[in-house]
């Protein structure tokens, strides 16, 4: 089973995109728009204080009528961050994300912030083993 930071190293990009709680949600929804992400950290400092995702902007902005312009991340943020170790497997990782409902996990190694995986990193690296594995069972019964 691979490891947390085997799936971070396979990403290459290390970078997580991260935006301050003071931000407005429309500025949260463009950094998102611009980097291609679905989510954010929400830090003050190096503090991680929240994480913003596209479902909570679903859910606690448009469905309420709030103004994305008007309404700080603080309001609207997921505040109880559930993040993983680099030396957590997938399997730890999944188990984890289908408990809890979410998509994206920051990665913390020894309280120091080191990467962001999502449920695509995870599946992309579970596939990547398995794929593995059938080529060394196709190379065994072959010969």
């Amino acid at each position: 089973m691979k490891t947390v930071a085997e799936i971070l190293k396979a990403k290459g990009n290390s970078a997580v995109h991260a935006i301050a709680p003071s931000a407005s949600v429309y500025e949260a929804v463009a950094l998102m728009a611009e980097k291609n992400v679905g989510a954010l950290l929400v830090m003050d400092g190096e503090r991680i204080v929240g994480m913003v995702t596209e479902r909570d902007y679903a859910r606690k902005v448009v469905l309420l009528s709030r103004s994305s312009k008007e309404t700080p991340l603080r309001d609207v943020m997921t505040a109880a961050v559930i993040y993983v170790r680099p030396d957590q497997t997938t399997e730890d990782c999944m188990a984890l994300m289908t408990q809890s409902r979410i998509r994206h996990l920051p990665v913390l190694d020894n309280g120091k912030l080191v990467g962001l995986i999502s449920i695509g990193d995870l599946v992309k690296g579970i596939m990547s083993e398995q794929t593995f594995i059938i080529e060394q069972l196709q190379s065994y019964i072959s010969g």
